[in-house]
């Protein structure tokens, strides 16, 4: 199982580094790392994110890494990231993306 992201959720993942590099430097390098890791663990257990509360109806699961949330959905053999959000946004509904 391959993970991957949309170019859309890579674009807001790095957003959420930059963001956290400018306060903390040494934090955003620590996020990526723990972001990196719970990532990783869905090659191996791709449905082990939950569902969506806000959207429990639809295909896509997601991880947490506080304070953001990764929105995933698995097809085929690859475990593609559709959004990264922050934690007090509030989601609008996920779709597949450019390349899911």
């Amino acid at each position: 199982m391959k993970v991957r992201f949309t170019p859309s959720a890579r674009t807001q993942f790095l957003a959420a580094l930059v963001y956290i590099y400018r306060d903390n430097p040494t934090a955003a390098g620590a996020f990526r790392l723990k972001a990196e890791k719970a990532l990783s663990r869905l090659q191996r257990f791709p449905r082990s994110g939950r569902t969506l509360p806000e959207f429990p109806d639809l295909p896509f699961r997601e991880v947490i890494v506080a304070p953001y949330r990764f929105f995933y959905r698995v097809k085929g053999n690859t475990v593609w990231i559709v959004a990264v959000w922050h934690g007090a946004q509030l989601p609008e509904e996920p779709h597949e993306g450019e390349n899911a």
